[in-house]
């Protein structure tokens, strides 16, 4: 087993959706996809909702 230090996964990643559910959908799928957990850092709702969010370890 390797241990990751939690900078290892800092990393921003973004979704666009048309509510902040759907939004937050597309962020936890990226997280899952990348074996991480996150945590939402900005949220803009206009037409349309952006969301921001920092990968951390598990």
């Amino acid at each position: 087993m390797t241990a990751m230090s939690s900078s290892a996964f800092a990393q921003s990643i973004s979704a666009t959706g048309s509510t902040l559910a759907s939004a937050e959908a597309k962020i936890a799928a990226q997280a899952q996809k990348a074996g991480a957990a996150y945590k939402i850092t900005s949220a803009q709702m206009n037409n349309q909702v952006y969301m921001t969010a920092e990968l951390t370890a598990k």
